[in-house]
């Protein structure tokens, strides 16, 4: 009969806000943490589900995604060499192992992968209409959440779910504002605005 005592002295609350500038960024885009909160919540995640989260960057999604599915797999989809490394870095810097990184493009990186319960698309390489059909040949019953920054993304996503004659969807757009110091003042800039459209 034996006992093993372990203390982590760094052991911290897990909490679901991460913020912008906790993750280690580089030149490679990341989705900014107003649009990754709604985003994520879009998704739906479980504890045990299976993401896809194809154009990962820094990998920002992956790891509160990740946090949130911690019994299921998250599939960090990045062709960018330079955003694989960065994701290896968040990946160890959050300590979250449930994360597998795949460096390729999609559709083509998705082959021998588990079959997915959820996806989310930051970035389609103009492949949007593929991924979409592949996807949901892959499960009928995915949840997919797709960020476009253009409106030839937008316009590509409602020309798939109407092809597919996808009834189950919705189209939102935000915009966010920061806020800068002008001397005694603030003054609030406008970031990007984003479609977020979810499938499923």
């Amino acid at each position: 009969l034996c006992v093993i005592y372990m203390e982590n002295p760094n052991a911290k609350e897990d909490e679901d806000r991460i913020l912008d500038d906790e993750f280690v960024r580089g030149k490679v885009p990341m989705t900014k943490e107003e649009i990754r909160t709604v985003s994520i919540a879009k998704l739906g995640l479980k504890k045990d589900s299976i993401l896809y989260d194809i154009g990962a960057g820094t990998g920002s999604v992956s790891i509160q995604a990740a946090k949130r599915a911690y019994q299921g797999c998250v599939y960090a989809i990045e062709k960018n060499s330079d955003g694989v490394s960065l994701i290896h870095e968040n990946k160890r810097k959050f300590q979250v192992s449930n994360i597998k990184v795949i460096e390729g493009t999609a559709p083509k990186a998705l082959c021998d992968l588990e079959i997915p319960t959820h996806a989310f698309i930051g970035g389609s390489s103009g492949k949007l209409g593929e991924m979409i059909r592949i996807l949901i040949n892959m499960n009928p019953n995915i949840r997919i959440v797709i960020n476009a920054i253009t409106l030839e993304t937008i316009s590509e996503a409602i020309a798939v779910i109407k092809e597919l004659e996808i009834m189950d969807y919705e189209i939102i757009q935000l915009q966010s504002s920061r806020s800068k110091k002008a001397g005694n003042y603030h003054m609030m800039l406008g970031q990007n605005p984003v479609t977020i459209i979810t499938i499923g």
